[in-house]
């Protein structure tokens, strides 16, 4: 027991120092990088290689890595796909003398049983291959001191940077006695271009999509109003690559284990919150985020990368769940994995594991904060965005391999970390909750039931269950549309709740959730509470499409009475602002009354909601919850309804001036109409564009009350080809006010 607890102190020691130095060595490349650009020999009639030439751009082309800034000084290749670097000895090698082996070597203590070493021995061939999961070498060519060697690596080998070295010595005494180490970062990715890989995807259109797109969309909104933001992943860019390895070395993924898609993608969900391993981003949702940067103001994964990288890895201030999103497809598409921002609208979150979402209201249509004994916390966001990525699930039964769902965004624990997933899509789809990993919690997520409990002093233990709404939750899971890109609309938006859970009320859609209540002890009670008293009158809550700031809105509900009796009836009907998480900031308006009707007859409650009344009450995504809660004095028929609704804001316009050449000045103006009547303040804009500029964060002045606001950033273009520049607009008052458009760069 001793030895392996010295054994593992040893490693962890090592692991330490490894992390350490690969942290310095990437900080001080990325500052080197923004502010400008062997070993002992021994053994004299041994052949020893002076110079190795590794082919960068011949084998990022081959390997679909030549969009990536640091091929320029690193070799960045996909496994299972075999790449050729070329050596110059000192004098000519000869193969009945000379032996010549390769090495690579991954982690602080690489080891060949491990999978994190390999020794290969360089022989004469036609072509290399990797067979039963080991490398091979082959000389393809040889003219005097010049030897070109293809290398292949096995299609599950881990992921991360290699070193290289060759080994000489003579083949007499068989021992290697002059080492070449190779001094450049040899980064190995997966490879969905790989049938063997497990992440492989045999779409070309959905490889550019999920892999090398480097701009997208992720959605927020409504599930009435879906609205895409754009979002620069940026995952080419020369600071992305070492910043997704140093935090995978934050992980507590053994380097041995990082061939596995499957814990790779489990891993990536915890390092890119800050929550248990001082991960890359900080969440934050109370709206206060004056010591750090608003999540709104980011308009893409890079700034967020640059300020970790340059801080030497603290987390970043501060993120929510679609920022938590784009970063992670920044992560994933980086590796080589196939990932997408996945929106799910009326997300459950399910915090005492009963697949439904419970809330209680007092006799007065009060919600009860955390239920009878404060323990209950179960909401409903407005939305939430996770991932979906792409792999076969060896470790499942067949048939659910394909999207796995994961989670960055720090909501549950996960063995003892916060991270969710992968999940099988498939797997939520059927109800499946007993597979692996995090299931139960993404079920409830998309099909959740809604239950109202309302406090009722006959009930034996004080409440009774006024509704349980089967329709509510998981209403729309969007995600962006493969060979559509609109700048200016939603027409690239595709609607994938189908492939999550069944149509709602379908003989599918319930036994997916009968499936998965029998695996949940918790869910049965709810399932089978019942659902007393007679219910002869008809409730509806009319939901809310579309509102502009300025707007007046109304809180309506229609009364059918249909029995042939006088029915009394108590109603409340309020409205809220909220955060998109579905946690209540300020109560806007409540109406309350007591009124009878007559047999057979209809009524409309109606309470309107002026403008002064909610602009200053408004937070993060301008959110608005409507509720209403009514009980039948004669019956003791309770109902409650809920719905929510974003205020729509103006688009953020961009026009660009000048010709778009490499290396010319252009300039790009952004402007929008203030839509209150108040000024607002504390002005930022976020701009970049991949290629175009660099991601910048300006403070600018107050904007008046109905005014107008402008701004003109100069820039350079980089780089040729189809470009995007993207701006956010955040203030005090109003945020979330973006715009993109794209640039064509063409070359001098």
């Amino acid at each position: 027991m001793m030895n392996r607890g010295r054994e593992r102190n040893v490693r962890d020691a090592a692991q330490t120092t490894y992390v350490n130095n690969l942290r310095s060595n990437f900080t001080n490349n990325f500052r080197n990088r923004r502010s400008a650009a062997g070993g002992p020999e021994i053994g004299a009639d041994c052949v020893k290689v002076e110079n190795v030439e590794l082919y960068k751009s011949e084998n990022a082309e081959a390997h679909h890595t030549d969009r990536f800034v640091l091929t320029e000084e690193s070799l960045i290749i996909r496994r299972g796909t075999n790449f050729f670097i070329a050596l110059r000895t000192d004098r000519v090698f000869d193969p009945a003398v000379d032996d010549m082996r390769i090495t690579m070597d991954f982690g602080p203590t690489p080891s060949i049983t491990k999978g994190t070493k390999a020794v290969m021995m360089a022989t004469f061939g036609d072509k290399a291959e990797s067979c039963g999961g080991r490398w091979d070498a082959v000389i393809t060519s040889l003219n005097e001191t010049d030897i070109v060697l293809e290398i292949a690596s096995p299609s599950n080998c881990p992921i991360g940077i290699w070193r290289c070295s060759v080994n000489t010595g003579l083949v007499e005494n068989k021992r290697m006695v002059s080492i070449k180490k190779i001094e450049e970062d040899i980064y190995i990715l997966l490879n969905p271009w790989n049938k063997d890989d497990n992440v492989y995807l045999s779409d070309e259109a959905e490889r550019n999509e999920y892999v090398l797109n480097d701009v997208g969309k992720v959605w927020m909104g409504s599930y009435k109003e879906p609205k895409g933001r754009r979002w620069v992943f940026g995952q080419f860019e020369d600071v992305t690559l070492p910043c997704v390895i140093l935090l995978l070395e934050l992980s507590d993924l053994p380097h041995e284990d990082r061939g596995n898609p499957v814990l790779i993608a489990r891993a990536i969900s915890a390092v890119v919150n800050d929550a248990d391993e001082g991960g890359l981003t900080i969440g934050r949702w109370d709206g206060n985020y004056a010591d750090g940067t608003s999540p709104h103001a980011w308009t893409g994964s890079l700034p967020i990368m640059e300020e970790y990288m340059n801080s030497g890895g603290q987390p970043v201030a501060y993120a929510q769940c679609w920022v938590f999103s784009a970063l992670t497809v920044t992560i994933c598409r980086a590796l080589g994995l196939p990932c997408r921002t996945t929106t799910n609208y009326v997300s459950a979150h399910d915090t005492n594991s009963s697949l439904t979402v419970d809330k209680f209201f007092d006799s007065k249509g009060e919600e009860i904060v955390g239920g009878p004994d404060g323990s209950c916390h179960d909401s409903c966001w407005n939305f939430h965005v996770w991932n979906d990525v792409w792999m076969s699930r060896p470790d499942l039964p067949q048939g659910y391999g394909g999207w796995q769902i994961i989670d960055a965004t720090p909501q549950e624990m996960s063995e003892s970390l916060m991270r969710c997933g992968p999940a099988s899509v498939e797997a939520v789809r059927k109800g499946q909750v007993g597979f692996m990993y995090d299931t139960p919690f993404v079920f409830s997520e998309v099909n959740a039931d809604v239950c109202h409990f309302r406090e009722d002093t006959q009930s034996d233990w004080g409440f009774s269950r006024s509704r349980m709404n089967q329709y509510h939750v998981g209403r729309r899971i969007i995600t962006k549309r493969v060979d559509v890109d609109d700048d200016v609309g939603d027409s690239d938006m595709w609607d994938v709740t189908a492939d999550y859970k069944s149509a709602e009320g379908s003989r599918e859609e319930r036994m997916a959730v009968f499936n998965a209540v029998k695996g949940v002890d918790r869910a049965q009670m709810l399932y089978d509470f019942p659902n007393q008293g007679q219910e002869d009158v008809f409730f509806d809550l009319v939901e809310i499409d579309q509102i502009h700031f300025g707007q007046p809105f109304s809180v309506v509900v229609n009364i059918e009475n249909r029995s042939n009796e006088v029915r009394n009836i108590d109603a409340v009907l309020t409205a809220n602002s909220i955060f998109y998480t579905g946690v209540t900031v300020h109560r806007l308006k409540r109406a309350e009354g007591h009124f009878q009707m007559e047999p057979n007859s209809q009524q409309t409650l109606r309470c309107e909601v002026r403008p002064e009344e909610y602009e200053s009450k408004l937070v993060d995504h301008s959110l608005v919850k409507i509720h209403a809660v009514a009980n039948v004095v004669q019956t003791r028929q309770t109902w409650s309804e809920e719905d929510d609704f974003p205020l729509i804001k103006p688009p953020l316009d961009i026009k660009i001036e000048g010709e778009t050449i490499v290396g010319h000045p252009c300039t790009a103006t952004f402007s929008f109409s203030n839509p209150l009547d108040r000024p607002l303040t504390n002005c930022v804009i976020s701009v970049e564009g991949p290629g175009l500029q660099y991601p910048k964060i300006l403070k600018t002045e107050d904007v008046n009350p109905r005014g107008f606001f402008t701004h003109s950033e100069s820039f350079h273009p980089r780089r040729i080809g189809e470009r995007k520049f993207v701006a956010a607009f955040s203030s005090d008052q109003l945020a979330d006010i973006f715009g993109s458009i794209s640039v064509s760069v063409s070359s001098p």
